[in-house]
């Protein structure tokens, strides 16, 4: 693989000064070409990189943006996530349009990336700052997933030991969400092995995958995981090692615990079990590592379950990913 290549887990940006806009600029453009996207479209998205950057670096506290491709079968686009923490837009919506500014320029930002972009979505809240998601595809438009998540690496590390994946096995619709044990590579090992049995694992409920994990990773140093299964009949299936975290979060904001037993994946015998939980209209899946703290509150957010998974795994790292260690967040919601 060329050494610029960008890989799934894609590349975080701090922005901060205007020079980081030539940089993420860059990096789209040849992300662009790595996935053979097409002239055009590289123009396209390399104006949506600029204006994120710009947006960040002229309103926006604490901006960083992650670039990554996005895959459907078979075709490859490229996906940016810009996050702030502040100070906000009181109604994203207007913001968006040509001609809106709250800093004296020409307003044509946040319009200028909805024209080029296949897909995007975004929340923001007064005080508390702004996530928007774009997709930038060489053709038709993508549906909107029904999971989204995102993995950051501690500071100091350029790979991430945490990490997700999701998948359709004969109808399953099934997520995955491991942390590897440590940090930097060997704990990035640990959670790729893990990823990769799980693509590659035979069609089955969470708590026969989860085995199939175990068994495929005892050459690493071993990972905390769960697997998760969105059943039809409004019906959630779980089995997890270890100390991921999985809540159901209800259309009122009710949080209900999911179970997951100790053990670490890849060594010992852990004991695996699977439970089922209720699932209905409106509720959320929320899973996340142990770099990202439990007391959020999607009552905290109005509005925000409306938004994609990804916007809304993405809002809940910024504000509860404060620990200082890898960081994984993962929502979905049913896919019927």
């Amino acid at each position: 693989m060329n050494a610029d290549a960008v890989t799934d887990s894609g590349i975080w940006f701090r922005v901060d000064a205007g020079s980081a806009a030539s940089a993420v600029r860059r990096a789209a453009e040849r992300l662009g070409s790595q996935v053979e996207m097409g002239a055009a479209r590289i123009a396209d998205l390399a104006i949506v990189a600029a204006e994120l950057t710009s947006n960040l670096v002229k309103h926006a506290d604490d901006g960083v943006l992650l670039l990554r491709p996005v895959r459907r079968a078979g075709e490859a686009g490229v996906e940016l996530v810009a996050i702030d923490s502040g100070p906000g837009m009181a109604d994203l919506t207007v913001s968006s349009r040509d001609g809106h500014s709250t800093s004296g320029t020409l307003g044509i930002g946040l319009g200028a990336i909805v024209r080029q972009a296949s897909w995007f979505d975004g929340y923001s809240l007064p005080g508390r700052g702004t996530v928007l998601a774009v997709q930038v595809w060489p053709a038709a438009p993508p549906r909107v997933s029904w999971a989204g998540a995102l993995a950051r690496p501690i500071t100091g590390e350029t790979v991430s030991g945490d990490g997700y994946a999701v998948r359709v096995a004969d109808g399953r619709h099934q997520v995955l969400v491991s942390d590897g044990l440590g940090h930097g590579p060997l704990a990035n090992n640990a959670t790729e092995a893990a990823l990769a049995a799980f693509r590659d694992a035979p069609a089955g409920p969470p708590a026969t995958v989860v085995g199939h994990l175990h068994r495929s990773m005892s050459h690493t140093r071993g990972a905390a995981l769960a697997v998760a299964e969105l059943a039809e009949g409004g019906m959630l299936r779980y089995a997890g090692l270890g100390n991921i975290s999985g809540v159901i979060v209800e259309g009122d904001g009710q949080r209900r615990g999911l179970v997951s037993l100790p053990g670490i994946a890849g060594h010992q015998r852990p004991t695996i079990r699977e439970y089922d939980y209720p699932f209905g209209p409106g509720a959320r899946l929320v899973m996340h590592s142990d770099g990202v703290v439990d007391r959020w509150r999607l009552t905290d957010y109005p509005g925000l379950a409306e938004r994609s998974p990804l916007v809304m795994a993405a809002t809940l790292l910024r504000d509860a990913g404060v620990r200082r260690d890898d960081a994984c967040v993962l929502v979905a919601r049913s896919w019927t």
